[in-house]
């Protein structure tokens, strides 16, 4: 399936339905008074996030969603129906704009939540609503509402705990092939990686949480060289990044400082909050090392980036220490979590007595 993280859609709510003057005629009732229904209001229109979609594939070829108009109101006092309610489905991580203005309508992060986008009409009288005691024949209705319309700009963050960042063939596929059931395209030359990848590394029975590849970032990427630029937004969610490097990169002149540096540096253009999120150094392939030269060998690239954060020696093609980096990363996780919610405990009101 094609990954596409950027659609623009039209959504448009039904119409309330008009009210209706009637008044009841019956045998021997020949002063029945006004008996015109109400309309029915019209049919919002929701987006819903669904689990089964990870993708705005679908509005390229669907993209304009309308809910139902509201029946018209009828006579013996009946109310029209309601029009029914559009729900569209959208991957969760999901972010709302308005197209036309750029102001941010919602963000849907969990599964079955919902937002609206399109409110539909309200709903006519019908001409029993206007009796009084001066006016007992009225002829006097309304009509419903106009639903909204609005065009909608949607952008696609996928969610993931962890995120994978790295020059181009850096092993960022083979690790999360290693360590997860995702399956992404894994070859022996640059940029195989065309779109995120997500992939869920269980640790255990009760724990577990979701890593996410993105395309290899080239130097220029926040200016918009190469795929970096379209998915370094995919990290943004993500509560740790792993830096991967290549200690001996493949037909390259470049050396692993300077290729981690680069990817630094396109960070730090990008965004300053992106800089900021806690970054481990995973340094990959020490297999193509000779045994005895590993920590040497790393220790340099080390003090030459003056790195001062947590460091991993790995080798995703034989899952050498991905076991070990695999639990220290839950291990963070779940102290993360459980610091944010000691401070949101922290900043909820006290009782009043």
């Amino acid at each position: 399936m094609r990954f596409v993280d950027e659609a623009e859609i039209r959504v448009e709510a039904g119409d309330g339905g008009n009210g209706v003057a009637s008044f009841r005629r019956e045998k021997y009732i020949p002063l029945g008074g006004p008996d015109g229904g109400d309309g029915g209001d019209g049919g919002s229109v929701y987006l819903i996030a669904t689990e089964n979609v990870n993708t705005l594939v679908d509005f390229r070829y669907s993209s304009v969603f309308r809910a139902q108009r509201g029946q018209n109101g009828m006579s013996r006092n009946c109310t029209g129906r309601k029009g029914e309610d559009c729900y569209v489905p959208v991957p969760p991580g999901t972010i709302v704009y308005e197209a036309d203005t750029g102001e941010k309508i919602g963000d849907l992060t969990k599964t079955g939540e919902t937002l609206l986008v399109a409110k539909g009409g309200f709903h006519g009288l019908g001409n029993t609503r206007f009796k009084s005691s001066i006016n007992r024949a009225p002829q006097q209705t309304s009509k419903g509402s106009l639903g909204e319309h609005r065009n909608l700009f949607l952008e696609l963050m996928v969610i993931a705990d962890v995120g994978l960042l790295g020059m181009p063939n850096a092993g960022k596929s083979s690790l999360i092939t290693a360590v997860s059931s995702a399956r992404p395209k894994v070859a022996d030359y640059p940029f195989t990686t065309l779109h995120p990848n997500l992939g869920v590394v269980k640790v255990d029975d009760l724990r577990s949480f979701v890593i996410a590849d993105i395309p290899g970032v080239i130097e220029g990427a926040a200016e918009g060289a190469g795929l970096g630029l379209q998915f370094l937004k995919h990290l943004s969610r993500t509560g740790l990044l792993l830096h991967l490097v290549d200690v001996v990169p493949y037909e390259s002149d470049e050396s692993p400082v300077t290729a981690a540096q680069k990817i630094i540096h396109e960070v730090e253009l990008w965004s300053d909050d992106l800089a900021e999120k806690p970054r481990w150094l995973v340094l990959n392939k020490i297999d193509n090392l000779p045994d005895d030269e590993v920590d040497a060998h790393c220790q340099a690239i080390v003090d030459a980036l003056e790195w001062d954060g947590p460091v991993f020696k790995i080798s995703a093609l034989t899952r050498q220490g991905t076991q070990a980096l695999m639990y220290a990363i839950m291990d963070f996780l779940e102290q993360h979590k459980a610091e944010q919610h000691n401070q949101q405990q922290q900043e909820l009101p006290g009782e009043s007595f």
